[in-house]
């Protein structure tokens, strides 16, 4: 027998009732005598120093998790006065559908005021976007289909409120030019002129905002044929594959004149190569999984985005994209409106029908889109998939009517990435 030092000492007298049943020294076995609190002393404190542990644990990730919430809710830049425009036109406006179905336009900024957007071009004063996208979401999300709105096309404007209180007169005009005289309220009610689909949210985003989310998820893999020397760009890129991040992602969206033929048109599809190819590295679970990665795309997308009162808080942005979630990267779809050069201006661009109209009712119905690889730019012909108006014999229009067949769009999806 030891001391509490570990040390041999003296064995005490034995005490009545020691060795016989139910004595003191059965319940100091028991750990019910002197013995037992002494010896489970040490125990407790430590029950009670990791309890207090835990406890410190647990609230303080839950402190740093609410002041992250607050930090990317407070980030969101909500456009309250393209709302108090459309209440004014309320009654023109197409009726919200009845579905669980949504249509968001996705304004892209090109705007030269605000820090950093000075270096491409000079601030004129005014709103400028050359990038436009009306993303309908379907009703139970099992797709999502992102239709490019070229800005030279041409449509009727309607009069809109400008900056300085005064009015515009309505005109046909390049469809950019909504933007840039009316903001995001002129913007909105033109497409729904044009397209008879209600607008129910809306996004603007600018150079900056754009460059940030690509450098979140480490850049986006692109595939090019030639080298690229574009200043008017800040575009500078040796030919084949190679990942692209913030300046350089950015000069690879805007170039226009030093990739592919020049065309506005071809840029477009560029824009959708590189959108789905983003789509595809954030639905990645490298990404979404992974709260290290993660967090730096969701403060990069707040910080980047203007939005309707709908959308502009976290919970509200996050409900979206785990909604989108489910969706398979083939079911997201992009393609740009049917379109041809206008007729009396080739630098402009007009509507292909019946092709543009089939497209529109297509969305305001929720239907299933279907596009097929094409040549850039090529406009999609409604027929059979893959059918052309020039593959058509001359006798098919005195054949029997049969039931109309689901309209075809070239596009592709995001599943294709930039480098198919």
């Amino acid at each position: 027998m030891t001391d509490r030092s570990g040390t041999p000492a003296e064995p005490d007298p034995p005490a009545h009732g020691d060795g016989e049943p139910g004595g003191a020294g059965a319940e100091d076995a028991a750990g019910g005598g002197p013995q037992g609190p002494a010896a489970g002393g040490p125990r407790r404190h430590w029950l009670r120093w990791t309890a207090l542990g835990v406890s410190v644990v647990v609230l303080g990730a839950a402190g740093a998790g609410w002041w992250f919430y607050r930090k990317l809710d407070g980030n969101i830049t909500t456009d309250t006065t393209a709302a108090d425009e459309l209440r004014r036109y309320e009654k023109e406006r197409p009726p919200a559908g009845s579905s669980a179905a949504r249509n968001i336009l996705l304004i892209g900024s090109d705007t030269r005021s605000g820090e950093g957007n000075g270096r491409y071009g000079r601030d004129k004063g005014t709103q400028r976007s050359d990038t436009m996208i009306l993303l309908h979401l379907s009703a139970g999300r099992r797709s999502a289909t992102a239709v490019s709105l070229p800005r030279d096309l041409m449509v009727t404007v309607p009069s809109c409120r400008e900056a300085d209180g005064t009015r515009t007169r309505e005109q046909f005009a390049q469809f950019n030019l909504a933007f840039e005289v009316g903001g995001t309220a002129c913007t909105i009610r033109t497409v729904e002129k044009l397209t008879g689909t209600r607008v129910d949210h809306h996004m603007v985003i600018d150079f900056q905002g754009f460059k940030k989310m690509v450098d979140a998820v480490d850049g986006v893999e692109v595939c090019l044929k030639e080298s690229v020397d574009d200043a008017d760009a800040h575009l500078k890129l040796s030919a084949g594959r190679q990942t692209l991040r913030g300046e350089q992602a950015l000069g690879f969206v805007r170039a226009r004149k030093s990739l592919g033929n020049g065309s506005d048109t071809e840029r477009m599809d560029r824009q959708q190569q590189f959108l789905g190819a983003l789509v595809n590295k954030v639905q990645s679970n490298g990404v979404l999984l992974n709260p290290a990665r993660l967090y730096p795309v969701l403060d990069a997308a707040t910080k980047s985005i203007t939005t309707d009162a709908g959308l502009d808080s976290l919970r509200d942005l996050y409900d979206l994209a785990r909604s989108m979630r489910a969706i398979p990267t083939e079911r997201v779809q992009f393609l740009t409106v049917p379109r041809r050069p206008y007729a009396h201006n080739a630098n402009r661009d007009e509507l292909v029908q019946p092709a543009a109209s089939q497209l529109f009712r297509e969305l305001r119905e929720d239907r299933p889109v279907v596009v097929r690889p094409g040549e850039p730019g090529e406009p999609g012909e409604p027929g059979e998939p893959g059918e052309k108006a020039q593959d058509r014999k001359p006798d098919d229009a005195e054949a029997p009517p049969s039931p109309a067949p689901t309209p075809t769009f070239t596009g592709r999806n995001a599943a294709e990435g930039a480098c198919s």
